[in-house]
């Protein structure tokens, strides 16, 4: 069942901009992800082994976000607004809500710059709002000289294969699906690439599949892409340690060992793993000529 709750604040300010997605500030309409990505950092008792059936609405988040952005742009404190950092701005109830929508007429009449992170193919809906906030936003002054408009729309991947997404990311649309609304996000003029956040040990790490990704997002003349390796947290059966164990254990059973050997007492991959990692995805964004930055 859906929740409908009222909040005290909606627009979080970073206290420092983040190198990869450059947020200065992050809104989040929604609590909770009916994508259910079994990986997800945000998963745990709090909102159960289905983050579908957690989810909630902020009813007052854009009346919340008109106050606070109406604040900022009078002290002249123009920044990227982060769509969405603990959900994705356009999960299924969006459709019914239009938060996120809302959100962006709010955020185009103030002037502000926006990066979309999304898995979902609902946001060529707003194509209209993302194109005039591209052309009216004010940038951050240390970002007028590196990028062209206020508009960012990054696609989350952690496979381009779809029967590997329904293991994953059972709730989320196919990656195949994604792609297709990547190129045409590409097409229609927006700054936009891709989140390999993450990419899964074993899997969709291997020199194939990587060599599919990067291929892939070449093909589609993605302007970045960013790959970062697997990290889970918790032991309680809703935590992504647990999930990712399991999946792992039901339909990879002869990586279980490996699994279990990196991630047993540790949320994260070894340090000499994530170092061969990093120079491979700097190998691959050399080979297929790819940003692994926004700028």
């Amino acid at each position: 069942m859906i929740k409908e709750i009222e909040v005290k604040s909606v627009l979080n300010k970073a206290k420092k901009r983040d190198d990869w997605f450059l947020d200065d500030y992050t809104f989040n309409p929604y609590q909770s992800c009916s994508y259910n990505c079994i990986y997800c950092y945000i998963r745990g008792s709090k909102y159960g082994t289905n983050l579908a059936t957690s989810l909630s609405v902020k009813v007052n988040a854009i009346e919340l976000l008109e106050k606070q952005l109406k604040k900022r742009s009078e002290k002249g404190e123009y920044g990227f607004i982060v769509l969405s950092s603990v959900t994705d701005p356009y999960i299924n109830i969006e459709k019914e809500y239009m938060l996120t929508r809302k959100a962006l007429e709010v955020i185009l009449k103030y002037k502000f710059p926006v990066h979309i992170i999304t898995k979902s193919t609902l946001v060529e809906r707003d194509f209209d709002l993302l194109q005039e906030i591209n052309q009216e936003a004010i940038l951050p002054k240390d970002l007028q000289s590196k990028l062209s408009g206020g508009t960012l729309i990054t696609f989350s991947f952690s496979t381009v294969d779809d029967k590997i997404g329904a293991i994953f990311e059972p709730g989320a649309p196919k990656p195949s699906l994604r792609i297709e609304t990547l190129q045409r996000t590409l097409q229609a003029g927006f700054h936009s690439g891709v989140s390999l956040m993450p990419l899964l040990p074993f899997i969709t790490d291997t020199t194939e599949h990587l060599e599919k990704l990067f291929s892939t997002f070449k093909e589609c003349q993605a302007q970045y892409v960013m790959p970062a390796t697997l990290t889970v947290f918790g032991n309680g059966k809703s935590d992504s340690k647990t999930l990712m164990m399991n999946a792992i254990r039901k339909h990879f059973p002869e990586l279980e060992a490996r699994y279990l050997r990196y991630f047993s007492n540790s949320h994260q991959l070894p340090e000499f793993y994530r170092n061969a990692f990093y120079t491979k995805m700097k190998e691959l964004a050399k080979q297929y000529d790819l940003k692994d930055r926004i700028i």
